[in-house]
């Protein structure tokens, strides 16, 4: 899971610097999902020096994406964006989405393969 961290973070982290570099306007606010990768890198990285770590590392990547992008639609659906805006709050809402899905799926195998080692021992 630390590598699909590493990965959304590094999208985010595209999506952002594209934002930045094609709007004109100069605002700080294009960078905001690349900001919101440099995060996702940080705990991608840190989950795989630490193993140990990992798995409360990657709950706080899954809370984060949740809050991404829960924000993320609400911006685009409260503002009405257009535009640019709208392209990177849809493209935040989907890598933060595929990362949501993916985590889950990750804790729930987890939570599988502990319960059947439990019931063998």
């Amino acid at each position: 899971m630390a590598y699909k961290s590493i990965i959304a973070g590094a999208a985010l982290i595209v999506v952002g610097v594209f934002g930045n570099i094609v709007s004109d306007t100069g605002s700080i606010t294009t960078l905001i999902p690349a900001f919101i990768g440099v995060i996702f890198v940080a705990l991608g990285v840190a989950g795989r020096a630490k193993p140990n770590l990992n798995h409360h590392l990657m709950h706080a990547a899954a809370a984060l994406a949740l809050l991404a992008l829960i924000s993320s639609a609400g911006s685009a659906i409260g503002r009405s964006s257009t535009g640019l805006a709208l392209f990177t709050q849809l493209a935040t809402v989907i890598v933060m989405g595929a990362f949501l899905v993916l985590a889950i799926q990750s804790f729930r195998a987890a939570r599988i393969a502990r319960e059947a080692e439990a019931a063998s021992a």
